[in-house]
């Protein structure tokens, strides 16, 4: 029997950076909420701040790996907890928690690393929880053709609970579900009782 592989396409949506500008605003930025940047301590935290921020809104590339479904596996392949990490786009402040991401093979079954990359892909920008998990499941739908796709997100997000509100400890859940996991009640009921969400 041979075996076609279809060539890994290289996943790259890298938005240009310019870390000189963005320490330069940041000090600016700092500087007009009275913080001192002559301090020792502060000297270098415009630099920092700017660092850290394109490290939170910056994905890695990767290589979308998949394979040929060649034992016709129909059940649900799932990833629990992938951590994720992202940032509010209204108050610029992070949220985090996990992400549970399955799907019910097609003719192609995906390399499960790639899981917790796509969610880093679309986790890293500015983004809102909801729209997150949809684009994560959209995502998979569309490169692997599944028969089924389900996400759900579980995240604390600073901006209501070290502000405003300032409700500590709260959560927020978000799913989307798409396929045989959305129209067949038995697999949405499995989905949700091995991600633990219910």
């Amino acid at each position: 029997m041979t075996v076609t592989r279809t060539p890994p396409r290289v996943v790259d949506q890298q938005p240009v950076r310019d870390l000189v500008a963005a320490e330069q605003a940041a000090a600016l930025f700092l500087t007009a909420l009275g913080i001192d940047l002559n301090f020792e301590s502060l000297r270098d935290t415009p630099g920092r701040m700017a660092r850290a921020y394109a490290e939170l809104l910056t994905a890695r590339p990767f290589d979308l790996t998949t394979f040929p479904n060649g034992e016709g596996y129909d059940e649900l392949v799932l990833a629990r907890s992938i951590p994720i990490r992202s940032v509010c786009e209204h108050h610029l402040l992070p949220f985090v928690g996990v992400a549970h991401v399955g799907y019910l093979p097609g003719d192609r079954i995906l390399g499960l690393s790639k899981l917790a990359r796509v969610v880093e892909l679309f986790a890293h920008r500015p983004q809102v929880q909801e729209r997150l998990t949809k684009q994560v499941a959209d995502w998979l739908a569309v490169e692997l053709a599944p028969k089924g796709v389900g996400v759900v997100i579980e995240a604390e997000h600073l901006c209501m609970t070290l502000r405003g509100v300032r409700a500590t400890g709260a959560t927020t859940v978000t799913s989307t579900l798409l396929g045989t996991l959305r129209d067949d009640a038995r697999s949405r009921a499995e989905f949700f009782s091995l991600t633990g969400a219910h």
